[in-house]
């Protein structure tokens, strides 16, 4: 009887592998699988620009409008929007459906994270004031758009993680500029926290507003199919072009700062790799003691431990400004987010395989 239910349990994982491994191709492109990799040739082809065409840095910041970067507002505005098209408001009416892992992962968004991110850079980061700033940025950031990537290719409740990521979407609007202003103001922080608020409704909130309009726009037109298949994954390849294209620019701005400073970028690292492993752990324990399963778990652990450097650069620019030390710093934190993530897909399914969470998924 026992080994018959074992069986029985086992095929049904197996099925539900199969069924997430048939979605995985279709929702894993190349560019995504090797962001890391494209961070690095764009950090590289920045820093050669830089050198090569030494007026490079002044033409690019030379355009723009009462101290805003309009290549660069551009840039983020591509990034954020196709992000905020993930919003579905009706998803978050199943909150009451299974509430404990969507509350431990706000826990860790909100709480855990950004105490970790200020923590850490102020012991490791004294004297280097944006890079401080950098990493509260970072860790006070939930993910919004790259988790529904990571969660597919882990095999989680991509139910779950729809309802997480709508919920983060609405919650940063919210919550990210008053948890940045209170960590920085802690630890003496001088910031503008009026052009703070600017940005976060500049960044956030008119995309937001463009992609719930355009999203009802266009499926009223074309219907939902083509949204899901054609628009969505169009818009999403124009944003990791604009995401890469920022990083040319800011490297072209700040080329010879960083290389007559690359232990800043090496500084910055620590603080973010450490914030990485002590989230990640704490939020592998909470599942493990909430006796959580495996397709809940993952989730839980993928976006509570994930952050969003879209919105971490794009304020750094607006605070401090395109070619600073800042804007610089939180690109380090999407430089190891990428092979941590794809790393701790793979760390799931072998815990998964060691009996860590509840078999039944």
């Amino acid at each position: 009887m026992e080994n018959k239910k074992y069986e029985l349990e086992n095929n049904a994982t197996q099925n539900v592998e199969k069924t997430s491994k048939t979605e995985n191709s279709k929702k894993i492109s190349f560019f995504e699988k090797f962001l890391a990799l494209w961070v690095l040739l764009c950090m590289v082809v920045g820093i050669l620009l830089s050198k090569s065409i030494p007026n490079i840095g002044e033409t690019i910041d030379s355009w723009q409008i009462s101290g805003i970067s309009i290549p660069i507002g551009i840039c983020l505005f591509l990034m954020m929007y196709p992000a905020m098209l993930n919003l579905k408001a009706s998803e978050l009416k199943k909150l009451k459906k299974n509430p404990k892992p969507i509350i431990l992962t706000l826990f860790s968004n909100w709480i855990v994270a950004p105490i970790v991110g200020a923590v850490l850079a102020r012991i490791f980061l004294q004297g280097y004031e944006q890079l401080v700033v950098a990493v509260i940025l970072l860790s006070s950031s939930p993910c919004t758009a790259m988790v529904l990537v990571w969660g597919s290719m882990a095999e989680g409740n991509q139910e779950q993680n729809v309802v997480n990521t709508s919920l983060n979407t609405v919650t940063i609007l919210i919550l990210y500029a008053p948890i940045v202003s209170l960590l920085t103001g802690i630890q003496d922080i001088q910031i503008d926290r009026l052009l703070l608020f600017i940005s976060v409704l500049i960044f956030i909130g008119v995309p937001l507003i463009l992609g719930i309009i355009s999203k009802k726009l266009l499926i009223s037109k074309k219907g939902e199919e083509w949204f899901n298949d054609k628009y969505r994954p169009a818009v999403g390849k124009i944003s990791i072009v604009a995401l890469l294209t920022t990083l040319i620019v800011l490297f072209s701005l700040n080329g010879n700062v960083i290389l007559q400073n690359p232990d800043q970028l090496l500084l910055v690292s620590i603080p973010i790799l450490l914030g990485f492993v002590i989230v990640v752990g704490f939020n592998l324990l909470i599942t493990k003691i909430f006796k959580m399963r495996y397709r809940e778990g993952i989730i839980t652990v993928i976006i509570g431990s994930s952050s969003h450097f879209e919105i971490a650069i794009a304020t750094a620019v607006a605070i401090y400004g395109v070619g600073s030390i800042a804007a610089l710093g939180t690109t380090m934190g999407l430089f190891w987010e990428v092979p941590i993530m794809l790393g701790l897909v793979y760390l799931g399914k072998y815990l998964r395989k060691k009996g860590f969470w509840k078999k039944i998924s």
